[in-house]
């Protein structure tokens, strides 16, 4: 049986750049990855994420340089971005990216389906793992672990057998179709004669209860590719049935269809994410996915880095508890985000009512500046205290109905 020091379960943007991390520090690690697994994804990525993880411009394969919010009265509010963009990157090829990266930083290789963390006579963690596509036959391949990283996304087998409390995570269900990109139509002003409303530059963000009870749709432009999608936790809504109908209104029902994926994404992050021992949970199955916008991949490549440095600090001291780094680090730097974007999501997402009133404010153009500037800087703008005194004041008059919808 082969020995690692570090066998991190699941190759996602979390796992891969986790593996890096350890790799780069000279660990041995083992990168084991599902055969074709392709995220749902609408695949925005922030100018932070590529600044700060080196992402080449090959990989961005458009630039959303506005987004538009569509109320249920099919009302519209464009929100420019003022000199800046969102990179649009497709996930069949940003994944495998970056997995290859971490290979060439030293990082092995493995392609099978994750069974279950069985224990050596001494304690130490054995990963069993079905090789190749895991699907059918009793083949189990087995290596050791000094440390276990389970990236394997939302409803994580490693996290459910290893971290106490992570089977009861809440999720959203997403679900998306790849189609190819339309013809762009004149300023992205559409809709005629059957035709697409679509500029390639613009992501479009529906908050109607007929296609979302709780959660949103969308459109977002994947340069030659455009990702179509929705999202919700009511178990009794028809995904499918709210994309065919989203893919008809927006005039892209007759639009080829590429592929179609659907996965639960987790909108909590979990307590906990270690077992106090030689187990630490990143991304998807940390639960680190915003409330509000379901933004994942920023959030997952920095709890993988995060989980990089608290292992090495646990391989450093041969302390477990410096495990728990990871999820103190990251809630420090993110968990009032995610906080605020929770009630968001538990307020403005429960009725039209609600949703069009919300569509009013993102038309304000102190909301556009500052929202704007937190996300493509991943923090809380501090500055400005007039304008946030100007945007409490108008959420306060369109709670009350002093504001025109």
């Amino acid at each position: 049986m082969k020995s690692y020091d570090v066998v991190v379960v699941g190759g996602g943007p979390s796992g891969a750049t986790a593996a890096e991390g350890f790799a780069k520090n000279g660990l041995s690690v083992l990168l084991l990855d599902r055969q074709d697994r392709i995220k749902p994804c609408g695949g925005a990525v922030p100018p932070r994420l590529i600044r700060d993880f080196r992402i080449p411009d090959s990989q961005i394969v458009a630039r959303a340089r506005s987004a538009r919010m569509i109320a249920p009265s099919d009302r519209s509010v464009d929100m420019p971005i003022d000199g800046g963009y969102v990179g649009m990157v497709d996930r069949e090829h940003f994944d495998e990216f970056l997995r290859e990266r971490a290979h060439l930083a030293g990082a092995e290789r493995a392609t099978g389906a994750f069974e279950r963390v069985e224990r050596d006579t001494d304690g130490t963690a054995i990963i069993a793992f079905k090789p190749g596509a895991g699907r059918g036959g009793d083949e189990i391949e087995r290596v050791r672990a000094r440390l276990v990283i389970g990236a394997d996304g939302a409803r994580s087998q490693v996290a459910k057998q290893c971290v106490k409390g992570a089977e009861r995570n809440p999720c959203v269900f997403a679900y998306h179709e790849i189609i190819e990109s339309p013809a762009e139509t004149a300023g992205g002003q559409g809709g005629l004669d059957g035709a697409a409303d679509f500029d390639g530059a613009r992501c479009d963000v529906y908050y109607q209860g007929k296609l979302s009870p709780d959660f949103y749709a969308w459109v977002f432009p994947h340069g030659p590719q455009t990702s179509v999608g929705v999202g919700s936790a009511n178990k009794g809504f028809s995904l499918k049935g709210a994309v065919a109908e989203l893919r008809r209104n927006a005039h892209l029902d007759g639009v080829k269809t590429i592929r179609r994926e659907g996965a639960p994404i987790p909108l909590k992050p979990l307590k906990r994410w270690d077992n106090g021992k030689d187990v630490l949970l990143a991304g998807d199955a940390a639960g680190v996915v915003a409330p509000a916008s379901g933004e994942g991949i920023y959030y997952a490549m920095v709890g993988g880095q995060l989980a990089a440095e608290a292992g090495l600090a646990f391989f450093a001291t041969g302390d477990a508890k410096a495990l728990k780094g990871a999820r103190k680090a990251f809630m420090k730097a993110h968990g009032r985000v995610f906080w605020i974007l929770g009630i968001m999501q538990k307020f403005w997402y429960t009725s039209d009512k609600r949703r069009e009133k919300f569509v009013s404010i993102c038309q304000d153009p102190d909301v556009q500046r500052l929202t704007w500037e937190a996300y493509m800087n991943k923090e809380l703008v501090k500055r400005e205290p007039v304008a946030h005194v100007r945007i409490f004041f108008k959420d306060l008059a369109h709670l009350f109905g002093f504001a025109k919808a």
